[in-house]
């Protein structure tokens, strides 16, 4: 990700429609994603909890996007206060913004540079919700998000993206969230499972994903739109470093995909469709970090080293107790881990900065430097969501009932199923006198008869 610009400056270059034509369709891209990621989760539940799964995604989208308007905008892309949080009275409400204004040094409007950036916003809380699936009250996941992303997100991005943000100004490379989005969700995820507990039934009961088409459906989606996520982080490719962007996304995700099937077969026997998608989201949130400073051979490494440590990572639930329902602690806090640290290894100072890793003569510095964002990212994020999570749950409680989690969550959250299965197979054979068939209506109406 390009610096954040706390200022519209008065020489910025002249408007690209070409730039900003792209940017306006990667954050189309951008947005699908959550969508993804709700296909992606809701395969991965069980029934009973599929609608709710979705709509914990889908709920981000309008939640996020409000507070995005109101306030998250200028307090994460503001003028810096102090390296920790920005704001800009023009910026709140984007009110003060003109049509033709420019983000300062880029070619394309402040609109489209906030539209995009809310996009990561939406998306990064829809993240958290994996970890939580069958057992938050609805209305206490929509608070949550909204606490979440005003003391967590919207600072996080404005240290690593911010001009002024102190991460930024230490020189941590983050192209296009590792820390802000996936370290930062991962944590969350895993802060907010330690205080409200497991499901009913954790390592008893089966918990298999009801629906795995599902499951590849939704990976599709958020490979697909995971290409404007990264390649678009660059606002515009008049350099070239977009495309390499792109193509590192590409390579990394095929690497992590078959690393993860290649130790799922021998650890376990099989190559699985969950490992596959499971693996290529891991090659997704690795390459994120890492995308733009690293080469495509590069890129095979990350993915590679991305998808085993992932595989290995997501089983760790079991043998610490944490119910980490859709592994987001085993992919996303593990993979975005392993892509901003491998950052420092892979570097070759040669397509988004001139900082070079370990491996291309650049000694210790930038992995140092990497080190520094990712258990900064992590620790604030572990502890504040826990702390918003311990709160919620003494006030309003975070859990539903323990018989309401076993009944299904869908049915008393939502008062909806995901399936009708009374009419599976096509509906039923029509009902016969004799021969001659009976219409419903006319059923109706001799049991009518019976019962009077």
């Amino acid at each position: 990700m390009p610096p954040g610009i706390t200022t519209l400056a008065a020489d910025a270059p002249t408007l690209s429609a070409a730039n900003t034509g792209f940017m306006l369709i990667c954050s189309a891209l951008v947005m699908i994603m959550t969508p993804g990621l709700a296909f992606f989760y809701g395969g991965m539940v069980r029934v009973k909890s599929t609608l709710n799964m979705l709509m914990m995604s889908f709920i981000s989208l309008g939640i996020v996007t409000i507070l995005w308007v109101l306030y998250g905008f200028s307090l994460a892309f503001g003028t810096d206060i102090g390296s920790f949080i920005g704001w800009s009275s023009d910026f709140a409400g984007l009110s003060g913004i003109g049509i033709t204004q420019l983000w300062d040094g880029y070619t394309i409007p402040v609109y489209v540079f906030a539209v995009f950036q809310v996009m990561f916003a939406i998306i990064t809380p829809a993240l958290i919700s994996g970890a939580l699936a069958d057992r938050v009250k609805f209305t206490s996941w929509a608070l949550f998000v909204t606490l979440w992303v005003t003391v967590v997100y919207f600072p996080v991005a404005h240290w690593v993206w911010g001009a002024g943000g102190w991460l930024f100004e230490l020189g941590v490379i983050d192209f296009a969230g590792g820390t802000a989005v996936h370290i930062n969700a991962g944590a969350a995820a895993l802060g907010v499972i330690l205080v409200i507990g497991k499901r009913v039934g954790f390592k008893k009961d089966p918990m298999r994903p009801h629906s795995l088409p599902l499951v590849m459906l939704g990976a599709g989606l958020l490979w697909f739109g995971w290409f404007g996520f990264n390649a678009g982080s660059w606002l515009g490719n008049d350099d070239g470093v977009g495309a390499v962007m792109f193509v590192n996304t590409q390579v990394a995700t095929a690497a992590a995909m078959l690393a993860w099937l290649g130790y799922e077969k021998l650890r376990h026997g099989s190559f699985t469709t969950l490992g596959a998608a499971s693996g290529a989201v891991a090659g997704l949130v690795a390459i994120t970090p890492s995308g733009g400073a690293i080469s495509p051979l590069g890129a095979i490494a990350v993915g590679a080293i991305a998808g085993v440590l992932c595989a290995m990572a997501v089983g760790l639930k079991y043998k610490f107790g944490y119910d980490d329902s859709l592994d987001v602690v085993g992919v996303h806090l593990v993979g975005g881990v392993a892509g901003s640290l491998l950052i420092g290894f892979f570097a070759t100072g040669g397509v988004q900065s001139d900082a070079k890793g370990l491996f291309y003569g650049g000694g210790l510095d930038q992995l140092g430097k990497q080190a520094v964002g990712v258990f900064a990212v992590l620790a604030y994020s572990l502890v504040v969501s826990a702390v918003l999570a311990f709160l919620l749950d003494k006030t309003i409680g975070m859990r539903v009932d323990e018989d309401d989690e076993i009944s299904g969550i869908d049915q008393v959250e939502h008062a909806e199923t995901a399936y009708d299965f009374s009419g599976a197979g096509g509906g039923a054979a029509p009902r016969t006198t004799g021969s001659a068939p009976v219409s419903d209506s006319t059923a109706a109406a001799q049991t009518k008869k019976v019962d009077a």
